[in-house]
């Protein structure tokens, strides 16, 4: 190594290269301000099977998938 060369990171990649995760699911605070459902009518569509949740521990979380489906489901009425 010459003076004044610094070693780069093995793992770092220049920002533009770098990928941007998607959630795979999110609790119930952010399922409620991602949809702009109330939190009663979010509470029954969990109770009515409509919409998926996973329990982790004392945190539920709510696949994005499902919320995606659940959208979409009420964008052809069928919901």
């Amino acid at each position: 190594m010459r003076d004044g060369e610094q070693l780069a990171l093995p793992f770092t990649q220049p920002a533009a290269m770098a990928t941007t995760l998607e959630p795979i699911s999110v609790r119930i605070a952010d399922a409620i301000r991602l949809t702009g459902i109330r939190r009663s009518k979010l509470y029954e569509l969990i109770a009515s099977g409509d919409l998926e949740t996973v329990k982790i521990g004392r945190c539920t979380l709510v696949p994005v998938a499902s919320l995606l489906a659940l959208i979409e489901r009420a964008r052809q009425g069928r919901l």
